[in-house]
């Protein structure tokens, strides 16, 4: 590096540097600044965009008060139009609600599919997932609800997959394995356990105790 002995020196350094590279420093401003705005220009696009959106779908959760009729038709095309947004899978949750309440679980577990599909984030793409199950259970699907709840979810909703599970077993006649579904949700749930689980796991022991008393029964009347 060069060590300048006097002020003249440097002055003619601070001359020739500049003569050499001031054209090339201005443009690299320039572009910087303009780099700069483009790009604020840009962020204000995206948030005037995700602000119309978030509109929209306030204006489409409310008609689906004042117009519940038209609800399903507007949704499908909000989804279509936002498909790339979180707005997608939140919109088809509220369908797949309006589906539940009108007892039409076919339509009610195509929303749901689509809203694990499009999930924006693991939580909700949990919800979704334990909703689509529970829907499954209820049109006896139980193959498909097991496969929906072998998705990798969050440890957080392990109780609510558990005691899903526990209702599948039970429906297909395996109650070892209901009984240690409900246990692992309990033991995942701790002392947040709802009651309703609680009683599940002993009504399915009770269960349980009376086959094995009848086998048994079964069993020494058979040796007489």
């Amino acid at each position: 590096m060069e060590i300048y002995q006097t002020e003249e020196q440097q002055v003619d350094a601070i001359k020739k540097f500049w003569s050499e590279n001031g054209n090339g420093i201005i443009a690299g401003i320039v572009l910087g600044l303009g780099g700069f705005v483009g790009f604020n220009l840009y962020k204000d696009s995206v948030l005037e965009q995700e602000l119309a959106t978030s509109d929209a779908y306030q204006t489409l959760i409310e008609s689906a008060e004042k117009d519940p009729e038209s609800f399903a038709a507007k949704g499908d095309q909000f989804i279509k139009d936002n498909a790339a947004t979180s707005y997608a899978s939140l919109t088809a949750l509220a369908l797949a609600k309006e589906m539940v309440d009108k007892k039409d679980w076919a339509q009610a577990e195509k929303y749901l599919q689509t809203a694990v599909d499009k999930a924006p984030s693991d939580g909700i793409k949990a919800i979704a997932t334990l909703r689509l199950a529970r829907i499954q259970v209820q049109q006896e699907k139980l193959a498909e609800a097991l496969a929906s709840l072998s998705a990798q979810l969050p440890e957080s909703f392990t109780a609510a997959v558990q005691e899903i599970k526990g209702d599948v077993y039970l429906q297909q006649d395996k109650k070892d394995l209901a009984r240690n579904a409900y246990q692992a949700a309990i033991d995942a749930d701790g002392l947040a356990s709802s009651p309703g689980l609680q009683m599940k796991l002993d009504d399915l022991a009770q269960v349980i105790n009376l086959g094995t008393v009848a086998l048994n029964d079964s069993a020494k009347d058979s040796d007489k």
